[in-house]
This record gives C-alpha cells, structure tokens and sequence, in this order.
C-alpha cells in the first residue's frame, strides 16, 4: 500500500485517491428519491385506509398501522433533512 507523507503523517493511500464508485452503486440523488417515493408510497397508503375507514369500509387496526407508519417515515425523513441541512450549513462555515 502506497502512503503520503503530510508533515511527517503518513496517512495511506486510499485516503490521498478519491474512492471510484462501484459500478452497480446508486448515486445519493438517486438513493433520496427511491426514499422519498418509499414515504410518498405510505402516506398514499394511509390516505387510502381512512378514506376507506371514512367510508364506513376498512378495518380501524389497518388504518392505524398505515396511518402510523405514514407518520413514523414522515418524522424520519424530516430528522435526516435538518442533519442535512445542518451539515451543509456545517461545511459552508468551513474556512479553507
């Protein structure tokens, strides 16, 4: 393994070389938006269950779960947005 000296620091290699992305890797954008189409899915499905509860149909138990699961994906997401935002906020106070 080759190494590079940074004022007497060796750190190795593979911290010098940007890593190349494995071929079948999704790229972040593309992760975010099979996540978000994940949340869209269950917020569609707990919209579905009490229209369905709403409409005098369903079952109350069902309905919760979506519901429950709807929300939990909602507060998920909303949690890793603000350490996104937080991050990026972190990096662009970063002086170089």
């Amino acid at each position: 393994m080759k190494s590079v000296s940074f004022n007497s620091i060796e750190l190795p290699s593979t911290l010098s070389e940007p890593a190349a992305p494995a071929p079948n890797d999704p790229g972040f954008s593309q992760a975010l938006e099979t996540a978000v189409e994940k949340i869209e899915a269950l917020q569609t499905q707990g919209d579905t269950e009490a229209q369905k509860l709403a409409n005098g149909g369903g079952n109350l138990h069902e309905t919760m779960l979506a519901l429950e699961k709807a929300d939990v994906a909602m507060r998920v997401a909303l949690k890793v947005r603000a350490k996104l935002v937080e991050a990026y906020n972190d990096v662009m106070r970063m002086t170089v």
